[in-house]
């Protein structure tokens, strides 16, 4: 039977790329939320409170390198051959990042323990997991350009089967060292890493589902001369100049997401408590959407790599009503929902309150953010890492700094219609780019 393209079936073909990694995606706030639990248990606060500072930490140093699987995938998804070639690449990228992040951080985590004002009694367990997380620090980036590769290759099952093996790991682990061998926090960082460990295993030994010969052309590429820097700079410079813009961009993202968390800490525990809810579950509704993305990502870089721009627009076209059907259900899901879900998170009346004070502003936000997520699918696929960059910064610096000064007055709801504005800033910025980019027939 002929395999349909995504020109005939053009829905059904990112339906198929998307549903693996938003199950993947969704996967991995769900293995927080059982860690939590677990630790939740113990006979004090202490191990959560240090096991969610040193989680935080290490989520911020790894998500800065995040562009590992970004950059992969839209370099592995132009490439018409020689996508191993991006994958040799990436790894080695992400091995030497992650040994120097390990060198570099490891001296400075008392520092940043003590930065992040953790308790006497939580900061010794904060200490102890980082201690033992970085451990992992090259493997967990390795893992990024493993997924950047299967998404560009159009294996969106590969990182579904990694992450929900990793985290099922994970959590089998933390009931054993954590409950049954009571290690405490340092438990949950072992369990991390062995995960880590596991995931990279996996994802080797998965490359196969791509191409049979794979390691056979990862072994040519590593003896052709021409593979390395000093004989030919040009892939490793094009390589260097996508994940350089990519990272600035990410670190502008932490920096919008640390500040508005700092914003809320600045007005009171309960609206710290509160802010800390509301964003996990945005954070849950673009992990969903991201799948979208991601298909738009391989999709994209293929029809760049083929010149199609038949391709190009149905990919476009396809992806994004998807994703803002998806979007639409997401903001009615979180409408009807109102009295119940917030529950289900605390019982705290103060907390709650001021959650449902500002929660019409996270509702509003699935139908703004789903445009930027899917702008950024586009251009990672495309390759233009450089208009990402620009936009973030203009988002960052010149609409949400200032409008958070101007609406300081508003309190919590200031803090949110600063968000929003970022978040539209972002996607207008992409859009602008976009239409340019269309009218002058600059895609291909």
């Amino acid at each position: 039977m002929k395999q349909l393209t995504v020109v005939e079936r053009p829905y059904q073909r990112v339906w198929q790329l998307a549903w693996p990694m938003i199950l993947s995606n969704i996967s991995v706030p769900l293995l927080g939320a059982v860690d939590t639990a677990i630790l939740g248990h113990l006979p004090s606060p202490e191990y959560l409170s240090g096991v969610a500072i040193g989680a935080s930490v290490m989520s911020m140093l790894l998500w800065a390198f995040g562009f590992l699987r970004m950059g992969t995938t839209g370099l592995v998804a132009r490439s018409v051959d020689g996508s191993e070639a991006w994958l040799l690449r990436a790894l080695l990228v992400a091995l030497l990042l992650g040994f120097a992040l390990l060198l570099l951080a490891s001296p400075l985590l008392g520092a940043i323990v003590q930065w992040m004002n953790a308790s006497t009694s939580a900061a010794p367990h904060a200490l102890a997991y980082l201690q033992i997380r970085l451990l992992s620090a090259p493997l967990a980036l390795a893992n990024f350009a493993l997924l950047g590769f299967f998404i560009g290759r159009q294996d969106s099952r590969a990182p579904l089967f990694i992450l929900l093996a990793a985290n099922l790991l994970n959590i089998l682990l933390d009931f054993a060292l954590i409950l049954g061998f009571g290690l405490g926090a340092r438990g949950a960082a072992m369990a991390t890493v062995c995960a880590d460990i596991c995931a990279f295993a996996f994802g080797l030994g998965l490359l196969t589902r791509v191409d049979r010969n794979i390691w056979k052309k990862l072994a040519q590429h590593w003896r052709r001369p021409e593979f390395f820097p000093w004989h030919d700079r040009s892939h490793w410079i094009e390589l260097l100049r996508i994940n350089s813009d990519l990272f600035v961009r990410t670190c502008l993202l932490l920096l919008t997401l640390t500040f508005f968390t700092a914003q809320g800490a600045a007005q009171g525990d309960a609206t710290l408590a509160a802010n800390a809810i509301l964003l996990q579950l945005l954070m849950m509704t673009s992990y969903a959407l991201d799948g979208f993305a991601h298909a738009t990502e391989a999709l994209v870089g293929e029809s760049i790599g083929k010149s199609s721009a038949e391709l190009f627009s149905t990919t476009v076209r396809s992806a994004g009503g998807w994703a803002l059907a998806s979007a639409a259900v997401i903001t009615l899901i979180l409408v009807a929902s109102f009295d119940w879900i917030l529950p289900l998170f605390t019982n705290i009346d103060a907390v709650i309150a001021e959650a449902a004070r500002v929660y019409w502003w996270l509702c509003a936000l699935p139908l703004v953010a789903v445009w930027s997520y899917q702008l950024d699918g586009i251009f990672i696929g495309a390759g233009k890492s450089r208009d990402m960059r620009n936009t973030m910064f203009i988002a960052t610096v010149l609409i949400f700094f200032p409008a958070w000064w101007l609406t300081r007055p508003w309190g919590n709801h200031g803090v949110w219609f600063s968000l929003f504005l970022w978040i539209s800033a972002r996607s207008a910025g992409l859009l602008v780019y976009y239409r340019y980019y269309t009218t002058k027939k600059l895609w291909m």
